[in-house]
């Protein structure tokens, strides 16, 4: 499955979204709609990666770099309605662009030229979330989320000619955010979250060859925030 714009596109699907619903929503009702933005620093442990080149098959344990501050940098967007008909809960459409380099100096590097999810390991995940309101700026919540993967393969065998360079979506994905809102406005908020998402990734490669490998990213995210007040309660 190509999907050359992925990350483009999920963002602009996510501002359009908010922005379109925010303009057509009766304000005379009492829900709230949320548009946010966040980057910050993400790591990976090591994970099992099983593969076949078209011939032969590799089983290898691979460590993972995250590099979140090289382009293609880490980042997110996050489409968030909170109604007032379930008092303090929510639902959330959530886009994470993370990305995992193999480390290869080890026993991968006889097996691999390249072995990476660098444009990048794209989450798209369905929330729900509950926060806690107090007498302060300061908002908890926590949630969580399920999805899928849609990472960039790129797949270098060093037995063979053929490379894998392509968008695909792999399997399922999953994860769990807890963080903290703090307003600035009554519109304009910041945020910091801990956010830990685990991917199923079965990928197909050029030359017939097939690749899994289960990854667990622990994220930990800055943000901002524009709220809606006012829009259509469910």
């Amino acid at each position: 499955m190509t999907l050359s714009g992925i990350s483009r596109a999920c963002l602009t699907a996510c501002i359009g979204l908010a922005f379109g619903l925010s303009a057509n929503m009766q304000t005379a009702s009492a829900g709230e709609l949320q548009i946010s933005g966040y980057s910050g620093y993400i790591s990976s442990p090591h994970s099992h990666v099983d593969s076949n080149d078209g011939t032969t098959s590799y089983s290898n344990s691979v460590g993972w770099e995250g590099k979140p501050f090289e382009m293609p940098p880490f980042w997110g967007a996050r489409v968030t309605y909170w109604t007032d008909r379930w008092e303090n809960w929510g639902g959330a459409i959530d886009f994470a662009h993370s990305k995992v380099y193999a480390d290869l100096s080890g026993g991968a590097g006889a097996v691999y030229d390249t072995l990476e999810f660098t444009d990048g390991l794209n989450l798209l995940t369905a929330n729900v979330l509950y926060r806690h309101p107090n007498n302060s700026r300061f908002t908890p919540y926590v949630g969580v989320g399920a999805g899928i993967s849609i990472p960039h393969v790129e797949v270098d065998f060093d037995a063979t000619t053929d490379e894998t360079f392509e968008y695909q979506v792999t399997g399922p994905a999953v994860q769990a955010l807890i963080g903290v809102d703090v307003a600035i406005t009554d519109h304009i908020s910041t945020f910091v979250e801990y956010k830990a998402n685990y991917s199923w990734n079965e990928a197909d490669l050029a030359g017939g060859g097939s690749l899994e490998t289960n990854i667990l990213s622990n994220q930990f995210i800055v943000g901002l925030t524009y709220k809606f007040d006012n829009v259509l309660n469910f």
